[in-house]
């Protein structure tokens, strides 16, 4: 039951405010300015100045100053006296930035995103937030899509436990403590997967694949006490997720219980209509409302519509009025009403933003993201080589990746100065023209120049990748090679007889079969944060052995995408290569380059001896490190239903553990194997447990497993 003076205020509501209530503005407009980069049809709403004395919300700026004043400003003209609420795209760390989405789920490591995510949480609030757009928890297999770089990978296991420990981070268990801030969960639902990986672009499932693959994640952080959701632009089952009842009212508040805010992205109701659900702005606010959507992002669809319908009987009053209460709910739940200013401080700006331990905290999450994909024995490179370093990332800090929210490239520590710095000496550095926003298509082809200033060089670093700007939303892409300029660079070190280290800056799996076989090792980075230079460095030189696991799939080619470890078995599978009328390709292996799960380290491990009870309620390995150092690996366990009443996957991984050990040591890990791993949704759309045979799977990725058959009743 809402609290009375939350009743009481939504009864002293005009309609008009309560629809600007449910509306979200950039601060701009309430000093009558125009926001810079308006998209999607903004442009065309205008808005009173008494309607902007009710706003409810503003997405984008920050800063401790300015939004204390803001909030006084807004204060001193509203009715009601109810403060805004201050909302940002604050992803993968405010003003320290750390690695990207994708980066992290590649750590393996829930205790340390969610210690970042706390970190970035203290410093968003100190600078005036309320509620961050994130965790973006979409489950990806199709690396043309941009954002890809948003999310933890293409496992929805992992993505619900990435999802959680972020949630966790970032409100902790009271947002009116200091230093937290509201979570919102994004997109609701399946925007990961457009049709060819095309921003905005159609989604279209069974109701079984969406059960079992892409609403977990969501499902994971609403148990963690997300306080808001946002729905995503695509369709889902043919009507937009902004309106869709299936999604809002079936399955996230009556299935799953969530009680929060949701709110719409950005112009997303108005665009119902070009989706051709609605055919004006009235129908669109009517189906919106209906469905549970609370606030309206950046278009005026409620401000317009929503006092028309209730005066002519097309809505309930007490449609709008759930909406509101809810909004006020979460108002209180910060503590804004008592304090409308939060944690806002320019004091606490000066000492969290970018200091020490956040940015140590940023270097260790980089390095334990960071996944070493070949290496024939050259890496960790010895200090006494004569080493170069050549390629568009080798000295810029353009190494952040999309939504950076407050970080500053020029406080990015660059890949030559974390090399320069751990070495003591100054490196020779050929072709390090950076990426240049208006060129987006090669970096200049100096080549020779290069082989010129390494010439000396027995070992070339070569810093490659993916102009960061051509990561994240808008950002899809049909083409996932290296820029010609790059791979011609890769082939003419090693053609000079120089051994080559390629390290890759990119926000997804790239298509690096082509330089490949010309590269001595390969480190792929992402895009890796403030402490980029400085973590990349550390792996170079083994001051931190590598222990990332890929959170996604390297395709050979962009042909064979989307190519996932978790597939369903066709009738006809490949098992031998000569097989003729099986699912393949007659160009390509079925194989990806890279599988989930897979990731190398300066020493190895093995699993052996797998072994389940007797009841299949545990299995156990022995891990052992059998290399010549201390090491950390990632034990993962994976489960496949061997006979059910709807198809299952080949592989569904259901667990997993970091374990840290020394050279010639070797440790026994365990797993609880529960009914909830071997549930799904059957066709009734009911979750159930059926009894029989199950194959479990322990390994170090998703292919070098082992396995043993238990039988469950």
């Amino acid at each position: 039951m809402p609290k009375q003076f939350i009743l009481d205020l939504v009864a002293d509501m005009t309609l008009e405010e309560k629809a600007m209530q449910m509306t979200q503005l950039a601060p701009e407009f309430f000093y009558h300015k125009e926001p810079a980069n308006l998209t999607g049809p903004f442009r065309q709403w205008r808005f009173e100045e008494d309607q902007l004395a009710c706003m409810g919300s503003t997405l984008g700026p920050s800063g401790a100053s300015y939004l204390r004043r803001l909030q006084e400003d807004y204060l001193a003209v509203s009715r009601q006296k109810i403060p805004l609420l201050f909302m940002s795209d604050v992803i993968h760390g405010y003003r320290t930035v750390y690695p990207i989405p994708l980066a992290q789920g590649c750590s393996f490591d829930d205790a340390l995103v969610e210690e970042a995510a706390a970190a970035t949480a203290k410093e968003a609030a100190a600078a005036g937030l309320h509620v961050t757009f994130s965790p973006m928890v979409d489950l990806v297999r199709d690396p043309r899509w941009g954002r890809v770089m948003e999310s933890p990978g293409e496992d929805p296991y992992l993505n619900g436990r990435m999802a959680a420990a972020m949630v966790r981070g970032y409100q902790g268990t009271d947002l009116k403590e200091k230093g937290r801030i509201a979570a919102c969960i994004k997109h609701f639902a399946a925007y990961g997967q457009p049709e060819a990986g095309r921003e905005y672009n159609t989604v279209d499932m069974s109701r079984g694949v969406l059960r079992d693959f892409y609403l977990p994640p969501y499902q994971e952080a609403v148990k963690a006490g997300a306080a808001m959701v946002m729905t995503s632009f695509n369709l889902v089952e043919r009507v937009p997720a902004t309106c869709n009842k299936l999604l809002l009212r079936r399955i996230l508040r009556s299935e799953w219980g969530f009680k929060g805010v949701v709110i719409s992205d950005f112009a997303a109701v108005d665009e119902t209509m070009n989706h051709s659900v609605a055919a004006d702005p009235e129908e669109a606010a009517r189906k919106c409302v209906q469905a549970g959507l609370d606030i309206e992002m950046m278009s005026g669809v409620y401000a317009s519509a929503l006092k028309k319908l209730v005066e002519e009987g097309r809505l309930a009053e007490s449609e709008v009025d759930e909406c509101v209460i809810r909004i006020l709910e979460l108002k209180d739940r910060l503590g804004l009403f008592e304090n409308p200013y939060k944690d806002a401080d320019e004091k606490d700006e000066k000492t969290l933003l970018l200091c020490k331990e956040h940015r140590a905290l940023s270097r260790k999450l980089a390095r334990e993201g960071m996944v070493l994909l070949k290496n024939n024995g050259i890496l960790p490179l010895d200090g006494s080589q004569k080493i170069g370093l050549a390629g568009p990332f080798a000295d810029t800090g353009c190494i952040l990746g999309g939504w950076h929210c407050e970080g500053k490239v020029e406080e990015a520590v660059t890949l030559r100065q974390g090399m320069e710095e751990s070495l003591g000496r100054k490196l020779p550095v050929g072709m390090s023209a950076p990426f240049l926003y208006t060129e987006r298509h090669d970096v200049p082809d100096d080549v020779c120049g290069a082989l010129d200033a390494l010439s000396d060089s027995q070992v070339c670093v070569v810093a490659i990748g993916e102009p960061q700007w051509e990561t994240g939303e808008a950002s899809s892409r049909t083409n996932l090679r290296l820029t010609p300029h790059q791979e011609k660079l890769v082939h003419a070190l090693k053609a000079a007889g120089k051994q080559v280290v390629a390290v890759l800056f990119t926000g997804r799996p790239m298509e690096i079969a082509p330089i490949l076989e010309d590269c001595d090792a390969v480190l792929q980075v992402w895009f890796p944060g403030t402490e980029g230079g400085r973590a990349v460095s550390d792996i170079l030189f083994g001051q931190y052995n590598p222990s990332g696991k890929l959170a996604m799939t390297f395709p050979r080619n962009v042909g064979q995408i989307p190519v996932y470890y978790n597939h369903y078995q066709t009738g006809r599978p490949l098992v031998r290569e000569d097989d003729y009328f099986t699912s393949r390709y007659l160009d390509c292996p079925n194989s990806p380059l890279f599988a989930f799960g897979y990731g190398l380290s300066y020493t190895e491990f093995t699993c052996s001896g797998l072994a389940a009870s007797p009841d299949g309620t545990q299995a156990s390995v022995t891990v052992k490190n059998v290399g010549a150092r201390a090491g950390e690996t990632v034990v993962q366990l994976y489960v496949r239903d061997v006979s059910a009443s709807v198809a299952r996957p080949v592989k569904e991984l259901k667990a997993y553990r970091r374990i840290a050990l020394e050279a010639g040591e070797k440790a026994a890990v365990s797993f609880e194997v529960t009914d909830d791993m071997l549930g799904f949704y059957n066709e009734e759309e009911e979750w159930v447990h059926e009894p029989g045979w199950f194959d479990l799977f322990v390994g170090l990725d998703s292919e070098r497993v082992e396995q043993v058959r238990i039988y469950r009743k």
